[in-house]
């Protein structure tokens, strides 16, 4: 039973350290853009520069209501693999391993951002601290107690790319909502 409380308490413990790390990004992303957009256009192709600081030209309340949204997603994910641990239904969980994935790549985009652009990217310290360390011990767990396979990780590696619109959507509903 303690096994599966700790793997749950893992599990659970998902959009809670989603929301830690989007807090992050809330509260710098509008500034750090500001401050940084000529290091973008400096750094980066002009058409990906462009393409950057117009999905990120936001305010901080347009941001936090695209934090929703996905925040949203991110949660049902959640849900879905509590479901598998007590369904058994196997689809459920490839929807949480292919977002979890995600998560913990999108950690090191805000290291990269930070080293390309010379300046700590908002999300950079929570990936450091928190993502990255927790996608460990989450993969590792579930490795270990055979709840998935580096089979299920690989096949659900390339559904992470369909988590791309529901960002870009996300995005879209923040700037039409405020």
């Amino acid at each position: 039973m303690a096994f599966w409380l700790n793997v749950q308490t893992l599990i659970w413990l998902f959009p809670i350290l989603f929301i830690i790390h989007d807090f992050e990004e809330i509260i710098l992303v509008e500034k750090w853009l500001h401050t940084n957009r000529n290091k973008i256009y400096k750094r980066l192709p002009s058409k990906i520069a462009d393409r950057i600081v117009k999905q990120f030209s936001m305010t901080t309340a347009q941001f936090a209501a695209a934090v929703i949204v996905i925040f949203l997603f991110v949660s049902a994910a959640t849900v879905s693999a509590i479901h598998y641990l007590y369904n058994g239904t196997s689809w459920s969980l490839y929807f949480f391993i292919a977002v979890s994935l995600v998560f913990f790549i999108h950690a090191f985009t805000h290291i990269g951002q930070t080293i390309i652009f010379r300046s700590i990217a908002p999300g950079t310290i929570t990936s450091i601290i928190l993502i990255i360390p927790y996608s460990i011990l989450l993969f590792r767990s579930l490795l270990m107690e055979e709840i998935v396979t580096w089979k299920m990780i690989l096949i659900s590696l390339p559904f992470g790319v369909l988590f791309f619109p529901v960002v870009l959507t996300a995005h879209w509903i923040g700037k039409k909502l405020i």
